[in-house]
């Protein structure tokens, strides 16, 4: 049994659902507030953050890096040709390489500000940072995320995913990420129709379902959230 503890709109988390989507596997899916440091959940994760994933039988596995290569450890050589990691030491550097960029670089840059700023800060007390948006972190993200965008179509354009002829983790980790923002509306899709075209294929996978499936009392899915010919 694998136990997820997220936050729906963390992209991390959104990453790791859809891994274990493509898997095949059971999920059973723990909602974690991180800004409250629970007790319980720092025994399981000292650095607070989500996600961790609850194994039977093992210890914890804190962090959206760990899981991924435990993830890879434990299923990948059975999963054969739908396995998420190449198994060439070239093929596998530029998938590291590109789950860095979105895991770290995007989410440090984009993601995580405008989730943080338009929806955690809505449940923080204000000792724990919330309170009102912040109007030009948001405006810094939006415009951070073009560059993104744009990056990602020029991946798009010249591969057929974005690590090269397979989905692979690079392209759930763009996924992940933009589909926490894009519930925001906070993707200029009509600048990159190489991007736009990418994503709406890893969006119509099965994986994908639930994640279309999350909402937010008092903030409505932007109008492409759930729609796959957007």
């Amino acid at each position: 049994m694998y136990t997820l503890y997220h936050h729906p709109f963390c992209p991390h988390s959104r990453f790791v659902r859809l891994v274990l989507g493509e898997y095949g596997l059971d999920l059973r899916l723990v909602e974690e507030r991180a800004w409250e440091r629970r007790e319980a959940f720092l025994v399981l994760n000292p650095a607070g953050t989500t996600p961790v994933l609850s194994v039977d039988g093992m210890p914890a596995v804190p962090g959206v890096g760990v899981i991924a290569e435990f993830m890879d450890e434990t299923c990948g050589l059975d999963a054969g040709d739908r396995r998420l990691m190449p198994t060439s030491p070239a093929e596998r550097i530029e998938v590291r390489r590109l789950m860095d960029w979105f895991n770290t670089k995007f989410f440090e840059e984009a993601s995580n500000l405008l989730v943080t700023e338009r929806i955690y800060k809505r449940f923080m007390n204000e000792e724990d940072g919330g309170g009102p948006p912040a109007t030009d972190v948001i405006r810094a993200a939006k415009t951070n995320v073009r560059y993104h965008l744009a990056y990602i179509g020029w991946l798009a354009q010249r591969r057929n995913f974005l690590a090269g002829d397979r989905l692979t983790y690079a392209d759930l980790a763009a996924a992940a990420h933009l589909s926490a923002i894009d519930y925001l509306g906070d993707v200029p899709w009509i600048e990159d129709d190489a991007a736009k075209a990418w994503y709406a294929r890893v969006k119509s996978r099965p994986s994908f379902r639930p994640l279309l499936s999350d909402w937010l009392a008092g903030v409505p899915a932007s109008r492409t959230y759930v729609d796959l010919d957007f």
